[in-house]
């Protein structure tokens, strides 16, 4: 009785999928294009909001306002970085994300605890209620993602 051959193709394929030396894929494919495309739309929407409030309305909530400012930049560094493929890229990344957390969870404990320190909300106030809570859930998402892709910040 003869044997029956084995597919050689799918053991071909399997062999190369082993010794594949191709591009590896980074953190700005796939999932990585989404959540770069909401911080994108977070630093559009706070720095916008945040510049019309301090230029027409500055003295009512200064401090709200100048938060809802620097939360909008912080979101910008994070959608470059993020989209980066330079050398320190995924560390400004890795900050970035970090200080958004940071903030979103003082701010959002401030506001409930002080409400009087924000007489107008800002974009971190509530955990980011006013946002669909995407600017507290973003940074825990971000820095999975980070950690997910942290081989890339050796490259």
């Amino acid at each position: 009785m003869s044997q029956k051959p084995r597919n050689s193709r799918i053991l071909q394929a399997a062999e190369a999928k082993k010794s594949a030396t191709g591009p590896k894929p980074s953190r700005t494919t796939g999932l990585g294009r989404v959540i770069i495309a909401v911080y994108g739309i977070l630093a559009l929407a706070a720095t916008v909001r945040a510049v019309y409030q301090i230029v027409s309305k500055f003295d009512e909530a200064p401090e709200a306002y100048v938060l809802s400012l620097i939360s909008g930049l912080i979101y910008f560094v994070a959608t470059f970085s993020l989209s980066s493929a330079k050398p320190h890229a995924w560390l400004v990344s890795l900050w970035a994300v970090s200080i958004e957390l940071a903030g979103v969870l003082v701010v959002g404990t401030l506001s409930l605890t002080h409400p009087e320190i924000f007489a107008h909300p800002s974009v971190w106030s509530g955990f980011g209620e006013g946002y669909g809570y995407i600017p507290l859930v973003l940074p825990i998402v971000g820095l999975w993602w980070l950690y997910r892709n942290r081989s890339e910040r050796h490259s």
